[in-house]
Formats: C-alpha cells, sequence, structure tokens
C-alpha cells in the first residue's frame, strides 16, 4: 500500500521576522515495513539556498534551511509519498520474560535508550506505576501492551492540558495529555523499570484513531533476540500499517519535526495540519 502524507506548519507573527534558522525531521525513514518513494519540501518565503540535508545519530533525515528576508508568515510544507508493508501480527506471549530485557543483553545501540533524557526522568514513581503490568517471569512484549493499555484507559487525551515542554512528572499526576505525554510517560516506566526504550515521532493514516490530525507519537521497545517493538498508548494497539515513522530517538527534544530560531518576530502563533490518505 501507498500513502501520501502531507505535513504543513504556518508560523504567523506579530512583527516582521528578519532572520530565521530552522530545522527539520519531516522525512520519513526509509526501512524495515516503509519505503520512501517521494518526498517534497516547499518553504515559503524561499530560503536564498537550498537546503541542507544529513543524517543525525540515530539515523534520522536531518534538513536545514535560513530564510533572510523579513517576514510574518514562514510556511513549511512536506509531502512524501511512502510504500508500506504489513506484517503479521507478533504473538506477544513468544517473546521472552521481561526480565531478559535488563541489564547483561543489552548491545551498545539500546544500552543508551535505558537512562533518562531531556524530556524523560527516571524514578521509582515512575517504577511503581508499571510494576503492576510487569509481574515476575511475564513475556516482555505482553506486559508492555498491559502498561499501554493501563495508560490509554486511566489517562485522558486533551489537547489543552500539556505543552510540548511539559513535565513528565505533571503528566504522571495529571493523567491528562497527548500522544506525546503519553509516550514520554510509558517510556519513564519502561527505563525505571532498566527496561530500553525509545521516543518515535510520525504520522497516522486519517480516520478515527486519536493523534491523526497532527504529528504522532508512540514508544518502542527493546526485545533481545528480536529487536525494537513498536507500541502505540495513545490507541492502545501495536504499531501497524496506518503508522509513518519519521524519527526516533531517546525523546521528543531529540526529534522535533521542526525546530528552530528567529530574530524578530514578536508574539507568533503555530498552524499544523497532517493528512494521510492512500495513494
Amino acid at each position: 500500500m501507498k500513502v501520501r502524507a502531507v505535513h504543513t506548519t504556518t508560523y504567523l507573527y506579530s512583527q516582521p521576522v528578519f532572520l530565521c534558522h530552522t530545522q527539520l525531521h519531516l522525512k520519513p525513514r526509509s526501512e524495515g515495513h516503509q519505503r520512501v518513494i517521494e518526498h517534497q519540501l516547499v518553504v515559503l518565503p524561499a530560503a536564498p539556498e537550498p537546503p541542507l540535508e544529513h543524517v543525525d545519530y540515530f539515523g534520522n533525515q536531518v534538513t536545514y534551511f535560513s530564510v533572510q528576508e523579513p517576514h510574518q508568515t514562514l510556511t513549511i510544507t512536506a509531502s512524501s509519498v511512502i510504500e508500506k508493508q504489513y506484517a503479521d501480527p507478533f504473538e506477544p506471549c513468544l517473546t521472552p520474560v521481561w526480565e531478559e530485557a535488563r541489564g547483561s543483553r543489552r548491545r551498545p545501540d539500546d544500552y543508551e535508550f535505558a537512562f533518562g533524557s531531556p524530556r524523560v526522568t527516571i524514578g521509582p514513581e515512575f517504577a511503581e506505576y508499571g510494576r503492576p503490568s510487569f509481574t515476575p517471569g511475564r513475556p516482555l512484549l505482553e506486559a508492555a501492551l498491559d502498561l499501554s493499555h493501563r495508560i490509554h484507559s486511566e489517562f485522558e487525551y486533551d489537547n489543552r492540558a500539556t505543552t510540548v515542554s511539559t513535565p513528565v512528572t505533571q503528566v504522571l499526576r495529571s493523567r491528562r495529555g497527548v500522544c506525546q505525554d503519553f509516550a514520554h510517560f510509558m517510556i519513564a516506566c519502561l527505563r525505571s523499570l532498566g527496561l530500553s526504550a525509545r521516543y518515535v515521532s510520525g504520522y497516522l493514516r486519517s480516520g478515527d484513531l486519536l493523534g491523526a490530525e497532527a504529528s504522532h507519537a508512540w514508544v518502542s521497545i527493546f526485545c533481545p533476540g528480536i529487536g525494537w517493538l513498536d507500541l502505540d498508548p495513545t490507541n492502545d494497539q501495536l504499531v501497524n500499517g496506518d503508522h509513518v515513522t519519521l524519527a526516533w530517538g531517546r525523546d521528543y527534544s531529540d526529534v522535533a519535526p521542526v525546530n528552530g530560531v528567529a530574530l524578530g518576530g514578536g508574539e507568533h502563533v503555530v498552524n499544523v495540519s497532517v493528512s494521510v490518505s492512500p495513494v
């Protein structure tokens, strides 16, 4: 199946911006069960030089551009065509017991996702929340899905309750937030139990799933002998063909879709729209 993802971000400024430098994580990864067939980026006003591209530490595609003319509106539109392959559902009971995923069996590329990071705190309160799901000898994916289900059931999706800078400790207290908050919270629980978990940024196919009208986020947990397994606590499911992966890292700070600095501008408003539909 092929899908087209269109991500538009518009900045509206109260005063002119004289210079802006912007970094993007808007080109989907091309690996696993997805392949990027086409990618196009349009920036208005146009940058004087072509955008620069590089691959970051985590293997994500990063684009950088600079606009050097005065402007009060900046529009960034990324359009991608992605080929998706559906994978057979994985049986949670066939994964190793979760205790095997801790300690000595780690590899260098998953060990770094076992520690705290700028937006993910680890601590006893998060281990306490996760522990009822991770009972002794329980298969790893079965336990992780149970944790995902509890977050989905006990936390309320509320796009007015948090911002991109809301700490995960506040999410635990309020039990409200959006996909980014639920992903950060689940990662905090997993890492506090000694497991490796990373943050994944991407999209959902337009439909009834929560988070389909904007960029989405979910969790990937490392399973010995199998690799990384993706779960979506916002929608209480394993990640499947409805998800398009943009980038992954320790948390949102590593993979923000649009991030930058501007000289001038005064107050500003940001509008984001995302559509993912079959080609």
